[in-house]
């Protein structure tokens, strides 16, 4: 029974659940709390997949004719059976693949990711400017340029993107300063420096990993994609609390057309119309963030208490018979 409850739970969010949350206009008013429930809601499908696969292999155990559990492998043969022995032990050697290639696919985007950015950071810094040494932006802020990390390209087009890790950078083209009044470029300033200080890089490495993890055929891109806009979001709202919505609409039309690199957080990009008809319509609501933070906690603690304690009373009963 706890099998096949932690299946039933593995499969709901890992399909319905995440199709529905997907669909909602809600995460637009608690995009930090959305976060957190998306967090949640994977971290509880792994959970319970893997509790799925162990609560089956665990009869492998079971205790033996003096109540004590088997051993080793084959011992649970005369009690199960080949057949069923069989399809415990391919349990058991899946449920460890799948773990396997979770840690893999966590390693491989980790430094993938980094590379790439290593790697762009060097090209950026031999083709561009620091910040303190463009004389037209100094004389356009009225605040000190954050010269530490900031590069200018000589690129017309308007483009702003920033390269997140521990040497970070901050990216802006010559065409952003020629098109962006004074205002705007604080506000995209504000929006990049907002990724780097709260490291949105890492929330969404980790939604990449458990992405790449999955087959094909079983993936869905629902929690990716609703994540990259979320942090987008989180960075937005850093932006209005410093220069205010119109400002950031503004530099984010005026950007959105830009491409930014493999690995670097752009201003603009494909979800800038979603974005911008956002900052133009109701704020962020507190009693939104509450239930979403509320539903998260549940999503974790509601199947644990339900379903893995009376699993591991078991365990524990078996391995002090």
């Amino acid at each position: 029974m706890s099998a096949l409850a932690f299946t039933i739970v593995a499969l709901l969010l890992s399909g319905p659940v995440p199709a529905l949350l997907a669909r909602a206009r809600w995460p637009m008013r608690a995009p930090r709390a959305a976060i957190v429930l998306w967090q949640s809601v994977a971290l509880a499908a792994v959970l319970s997949a893997f509790s799925a696969g162990l609560a089956i292999a665990s009869r492998l155990f079971r205790p033996g004719s003096d109540g004590r559990p088997t051993a080793t492998l084959t011992g649970a043969v005369d009690t199960l059976g080949w057949p069923l022995w069989i399809l415990h032990v391919a349990v058991l050697t899946l449920t460890l693949l799948i773990g396997a290639r979770l840690t893999a696919s966590v390693l491989n985007v980790a430094i993938a990711t980094r590379r790439r950015r290593a790697h762009h950071r060097m090209v950026v810094d031999l083709v561009s400017s620091p910040g303190q040494a463009v004389p037209q932006l100094r004389t356009r802020c009225s605040a000190p340029v954050p010269g530490h990390g900031l590069r200018i390209l000589d690129v017309d087009q308007p483009l702003a993107y920033c390269l997140p890790g521990v040497r970070s950078r901050v990216v802006l083209s010559e065409g952003a300063l020629n098109t962006l009044s004074d205002q705007e470029i604080a506000a995209i300033l504000s929006h990049e420096r907002a990724h780097l200080r709260a490291r949105h890089d890492l929330v969404l490495e980790m939604f990449t990993a458990v992405h790449a993890a999955f087959p094909r055929l079983v993936r869905s891109g629902n929690a990716l994609t609703a994540v990259r806009l979320l942090i987008e979001l989180l960075a937005d709202d850093a932006a209005v609390r410093n220069t205010g919505p119109t400002p950031l609409a503004r530099a984010l039309v005026a950007c959105a057309s830009a491409r930014a690199p493999r690995g670097a957080l752009a201003a603009g990009g494909p979800t800038t119309v979603v974005r911008v008809q956002r900052l133009a319509g109701a704020p962020n609501s507190r009693i939104v963030a509450a239930g979403a933070y509320t539903a998260a906690v549940a999503n974790l603690v509601i199947p644990t208490v339900a379903v893995a304690v009376p699993w591991l009373t078991e365990l524990h009963r078996l391995f002090i018979a």
